[in-house]
Parts: C-alpha cells; sequence; structure tokens
C-alpha cells in the first residue's frame, strides 16, 4: 500500500484542496511551482545548509539508559528540542521561506498555538528581512506569553485573535482570510501537515529530515537502521509525520501516534481526533475532525497548545483508516506525570507536546531487545507555567 500522497494530492480518500475561489489564485501558485523548487539542487543546497549551520541539525539521538531501565526496551529520544527556536518547527519554516523568496513574496503570515511555529516563523523571516505577522488565539497567548515575547522582539506582529475558542483552529481561520486578501504578495506559513494540497505534503517533505536521521543515526549506533517503533504526538501532526517518514514503507516499524485525550476521552474536553471525529473538511483539506450531526466543528481542548486542535493531517486520517499507524491518547495528567518525569530521570524538560509522546511508554509492554525512538519535538521552556502549577497542585 502507497502511504504517500498521490498526483490529486489525496492520502487514500483524505487530502485534496476543498478552497472557495478567492484561494485558487494562492494555491494553484503553489501546486504548479512547489516540486519544481524544492527538489531543485540549488535548493536543497540551500536548505541542507540552513539546516546544519543555523538550526544546528542533526539534532541527537540520545540513548536514555535510565528510561531503558524502567521500560526495559532500549529506548532513544530524537532531540529536536535541541534545534535552534527550541522545537521541529524550523525545519519547516526554512524550506518555507525560501520557498517564498522563489515565489516571489515579501510579506510572511502564520498561525501558532504553542508559539513554536510563531517563533520559527518570525526568526526565518528576521533573516530573510520580510515582514511576519503571525495570528495567536487569545488564550494561547496568555498560556505561552514567553514565546509571545520571543515572537516581538524578532520583529513579528502577533495578533490575537478573539473569536471561537481563541485557540489554534480559531487563529488558522484569520491567517486563511488573511491570504485570501492579500494574495499577490503573501505566503502562508502553514505550520503542520493540514490544509488544501500542497501543504500535507510539502511540510511532510521539509519535516522528514527528522526520520532521514534516524535511519543514519541508528545505524551508527545499532549497527541497524530499522527501529521496532518511531513514537510521536500528533495534533495536526508534522512532527509524527516527519518521524514517520521514512519508515511508512518499513512494515516492522511500528509507528505509535498520541493525541491529547485532555480530560478524558469521554469527558467533552478532549482533542483526540481518531477516537471522536469522523471524515469531514476542514481548512481546506478533508480529513478527520471533531464535529456534530450537522457538521459544526466540536472544540477541542488540551492543556497542551500546539495539540489543541480538532482534526489531524489527511497523511494521519489515512494512516489511521489503513491501520498502518496505532493511535494512543494521553490526557493532560499523563502527559504531566511523563514530563516531570523525564526531567527528574534524565534532565529533559520536554514541551507539553512531547510529553503526549513520552507517556505513551507507559502504555505498550515492550520486549527487552526493542529499540524505541521518541520524538521529543521541543523543550518546554513555553509551558513552565502549567508544570508550576502541577507541581503546587500536588503538594
Amino acid at each position: 500500500m502507497n502511504y504517500q500522497i498521490d498526483d490529486k494530492g489525496y492520502y487514500g480518500i483524505f487530502g485534496g484542496a476543498f478552497i472557495p475561489e478567492m484561494m485558487f489564485h494562492n494555491i494553484n501558485e503553489l501546486q504548479k511551482n512547489y516540486l519544481g523548487i524544492i527538489e531543485s539542487e540549488s535548493f536543497r543546497k540551500e536548505f541542507r545548509q540552513l539546516l546544519e549551520d543555523y538550526a544546528g541539525r542533526p539534532s541527537p539521538l540520545y540513548y536514555s539508559d535510565r528510561l531503558s531501565e524502567h521500560y526495559s526496551a532500549h529506548i532513544y529520544l530524537k532531540r529536536e528540542d535541541l534545534n535552534h527556536t527550541g522545537s521541529h518547527k524550523i525545519n519547516n519554516t526554512i524550506g518555507q521561506i525560501l520557498l517564498a523568496k522563489r515565489i516571489g513574496k515579501t510579506r510572511i503570515i502564520a498561525e501558532t498555538g504553542a508559539g513554536q511555529h510563531g517563533v520559527a516563523t518570525a526568526t526565518v523571516c528576521a533573516r530573510a528581512g520580510l515582514e511576519c505577522v503571525v495570528y495567536m488565539g487569545a488564550v494561547d497567548v496568555a498560556r505561552q506569553s514567553p514565546n509571545v515575547e520571543k515572537m516581538k522582539m524578532l520583529g513579528a506582529e502577533v495578533r490575537p485573535v478573539e473569536s471561537g475558542s481563541k485557540t489554534l483552529k480559531d487563529a488558522t481561520n484569520e491567517a486563511i482570510r488573511d491570504w485570501i486578501n492579500n494574495p499577490v504578495d503573501t505566503h502562508y506559513i502553514i505550520g503542520s501537515v493540514v490544509g488544501p494540497h500542497p501543504y500535507p505534503d510539502m511540510v511532510a517533505r521539509f519535516q522528514s529530515v527528522i526520520s532521514e536521521e534516524i535511519r543514519q543515526q541508528l545505524k551508527v549506533k545499532t549497527g541497524r537502521e530499522i527501529p521496532d517503533y518511531v513514537i510521536a504526538c500528533v495534533g495536526g501532526g508534522s512532527n509524527a509525520a516527519g518521524a514517520f517518514y521514512h519508515f511508512l514503507n518499513e512494515p516492522q516499524v511500528q509507528l505509535i501516534a498520541v493525541e491529547a485525550a485532555g480530560k478524558g476521552v469521554d469527558s467533552g474536553e478532549s482533542a483526540a481526533t481518531t477516537q471522536l471525529g469522523r471524515p469531514g473538511v476542514l481548512h481546506g483539506s478533508r480529513s478527520l475532525l471533531m464535529q456534530t450531526a450537522d457538521g459544526q466543528v466540536i472544540e477541542p481542548y488540551s492543556i497542551s497548545a500546539g495539540l489543541d486542535y480538532p482534526g489531524i493531517g489527511p497523511m494521519h486520517a489515512n494512516l489511521f483508516v489503513t491501520q498502518r499507524a496505532r493511535f494512543l491518547s494521553a490526557t493532560d495528567e499523563q502527559a504531566l506525570k511523563a514530563a516531570l518525569y523525564l526531567s527528574q530521570k534524565e534532565g529533559i524538560i520536554p514541551a507539553l507536546e512531547s510529553a503526549h509522546a513520552l507517556a505513551a511508554l507507559e502504555m505498550i509492554t515492550f520486549k527487552p531487545d526493542d529499540i524505541v525512538v521518541v520524538n521529543v519535538s521541543g523543550r518546554g521552556d513555553k509551558d513552565m507555567d502549567a508544570y508550576l502549577k502541577y507541581f503546587q497542585s500536588q503538594k
């Protein structure tokens, strides 16, 4: 079975470009140009050079003695938290800013939830000398204030969004409205594997450096390129897409995607899309999303701003329905405990998003010789308020 996108922009029955006529120019321009540009030798050379010299790649693949002992398996952590700007998001924004300049764009917009994509976008815009506007839900502006201040320091304008649940979905809505009104000079750097074709494929390609490195690094460390498990958190799903990409056609690798269960899958406050959602269209593509019987989007909830999204990318929807990937969910409480455990056992404070992936280690029974890679997609500086509140509640 082919798990990659087809020439019409679909992963199985998911994907496509469901867009209003006013967005046709923007999307058609990208569809016609993106592959030719990103597959060119000059683009590849500049992209790779910036990943190395600016982002700090390759990110380490760290063997955790203490986690390995605790879970009775060989546990490796892919340290995307050590990238410049503190997460995997920089991989995609470097790729998209190079693309935007090659198609003549002078203004950049983005959406952000946890703020990591916003910071990464503001960072590459500062380097490129381009105007940057970042849309962010008002709730996320309040709970991710360190990243808001970073974006401002980098020269970006942060526009709080007061509509809807005031989180990632609503920030995306506003960014799309901006793009419709500014089709000539503006490029929209979408931060995840969501949106109309070609975004899911384009973002996955830029993030695929993660799994490319995992294979190379495992070969050096273990003599084999193929792990038994790859575990990553999933909201829209860009870090998981990157971690899974070069293992999609390796059936012996178990791909584990971990969604945010919030206060419990059946609590009414959750973001576990594969368990609560059904096929529908959101933000320009057909995927799985949480919705009412008449198709109205159900507001998601997660303590993690980056996973607080009512859908998943079409690539992940296809991996779910074909059962190529196994989808689990972790509650706020489970993620917080996993973050505290990693912090105190390994001296690594993960982002709340990454903590959901780490929580899955408690849900799987491993064999002693299993090689397990967990993608630590970001660092936890931005989440210290949430962590401190949790510590205080435990006293």
